[in-house]
Formats: structure tokens, C-alpha cells, sequence
């Protein structure tokens, strides 16, 4: 999704790194392939680049400490190949036991993670312990098809075939409902220790050539359970589909909405 953009010309991942701005120490849950890490880091790198000219600041001088966390070695791995990545703190465990200690961070933020997660009270305790009094939690949410678009054809052929699919090659249900909306979320994370939340939901245009289109659909859903010959006929169905919504010079219309939530830790 990295090359969707809101209508202010940023990416979802842009969007949460501007919500921790003021943060120096910054935890990403369900880090990947450090992207979001890469653009927290190009607060230190923008401020080397102005050092030329004149004195830095006390802000400037101070190094942003960041971590990342994520279930997989391999994309950890990735994550460090990233300019600023490098040198951050990054460990593969859950968000259910973070191996941090308390108060380490005045910032965390999830990008498409937190919705996925089981064990959400516990999530919510873990993230209110490392986090300073005061720190903020900035998350982005999936919030579904933003219109009659690729991605509502996505699933409209997607979930008959899920459905349909034997037990073993089912793709299991993931996450705690009540973190799609706003109650919900203050419901989950309000007794750990957070105010209420700020919900803000932005439309992120997706539209782009049909191959970027699939991979980035088939990217929101985890296709490995599913059959190979169940993978091809999703993939044909859809494509017939998103044909039919081509725009002239071949691109498929495709956009979906965001949930941007930010949440204060009380003291």
C-alpha cells in the first residue's frame, strides 16, 4: 500500500509518521520490512542535510531512537537493509509480550498490525507499559472499500471463494472486531490507561496498472492457505472484474478507506 495516496498527497505510512513528529523514542508493532521505520527516520537524515549553513539545534543534535518488532526474522532482515534502519532496535516477538522495558518510548505506532492482533486487552496493556506517560499510540486501520471500485470487486469475488474453501485451506479470522471502530477501540484500550482516542478516516487511492492492483489486494489477505488452483481462479475472477472498471489508459480504479487513530497514555 505504499504507493496509495490520501487526498493531501501523502501515504497512510506518512500520515502516522507525522502523528509521532514530536516523539524521539518511537516502537513500530508489526514492523515488516521497516517502511514506516525508514520515513521515522528521515527526521534525523533531513536534519544533517540542513546542518550545512548553520548551527543545529539541541532537537537536531538528538538522535531519534527507534525500535521495531515483528513476527518474522526474514522481513526484520529486510528492515535493516534500509537507509536510517540500520541502527534501530529490532526484535521478533508479539505485541502481547513486548520485550521492551517499561517506559522505554514517548511514541508507537501500527501500521495495518494492531487490527490483526488476538489478546487485544493484553496488546493494550503491553503498549501503555513501554509507553512514557504522555506518549503517543498512532495507528492505521483497514476500514474497508472506499466505493464501487477494485477493491470492493476484490471482495465480492473474493468471499464466496474463501468461503467455499475446504476447512484446512480456510484463511482464518484475525484480530478483534471492536478495533474497527471508535467505541471499540476505547473500549479495549481506554481501561489501560489511554484518553480517547482521535479517529480520523482517510480515503487512500490504490489506482494504478492491474498488476500492481492484484498484488496489492491479494497483499491485504494472507493467500497461502488457499489451494494454488483457488489462488488462480480468485485472481482470474478479479481480473475480469477490474477490466471491466479500466480507465482509459489501462489503470483500475482501486481505493480503500483508513482508519488513522491516535490515543494520549494518561499519567
Amino acid at each position: 500500500m505504499a504507493h496509495g495516496r490520501a487526498e493531501d498527497g501523502r501515504s497512510s505510512y506518512e500520515i502516522l509518521r507525522d502523528r509521532v513528529a514530536a516523539c524521539d523514542r518511537v516502537l513500530d508493532l508489526g514492523c515488516g520490512d521497516g517502511l514506516l521505520l525508514e520515513l521515522l527516520a528521515e527526521r534525523e537524515r533531513r536534519a544533517d542535510r540542513s546542518l550545512a549553513d548553520r548551527e543545529p539545534t539541541d532537537r537536531e543534535l538528538a538522535d531519534r531512537e527507534l525500535a521495531g518488532l515483528d513476527l518474522s526474522a526474514e522481513e526484520l532482515a529486510l528492515a535493516r537493509r534500509r537507509p536510517g534502519v540500520a541502527r534501530a532496535d529490532l526484535r521478533v516477538g508479539r505485541a502481547q509480550q513486548l520485550p521492551f522495558e517499561d517506559g522505554r518510548f514517548d511514541g508507537c505506532v501500527s501500521h495495518m498490525a494492531l487490527m490483526l492482533m488476538g489478546d487485544a486487552e493484553q496488546v493494550a496493556a503491553e503498549v501503555a507499559r513501554v509507553l512514557t506517560p504522555g506518549g503517543t499510540l498512532a495507528v492505521a486501520l483497514g476500514g474497508g472499500a472506499a466505493g464501487d471500485e477494485a477493491y470492493a470487486a476484490f471482495l465480492r469475488v473474493a468471499e464466496p471463494l474463501f468461503a467455499a474453501a475446504p476447512a484446512d485451506q480456510r484463511i482464518p479470522s484475525l484480530g478483534d472486531r471492536r478495533l474497527r471502530s471508535r467505541e471499540g477501540f476505547d473500549a479495549v484500550f481506554g481501561p489501560a490507561g489511554f484518553g480517547p482516542v482521535c479517529w480520523e478516516t482517510v480515503r487512500i487511492d490504490l489506482t494504478g496498472p492491474p498488476e500492481r492492483v492484484w498484488a496489492t489486494m491479494s497483499g491485504f489477505y494472507d493467500l497461502g492457505p488457499l489451494a494454488p488452483a483457488a489462488t488462480a481462479e480468485l485472481r482470474a475472477r478479479f481480473e475480469r472484474e477490474a477490466a471491466a472498471l479500466a480507465l482509459p489508459d489501462g489503470r483500475i480504479p482501486c481505493a480503500m478507506r483508513v482508519h488513522i487513530v491516535t490515543a494520549v497514555r494518561g499519567a
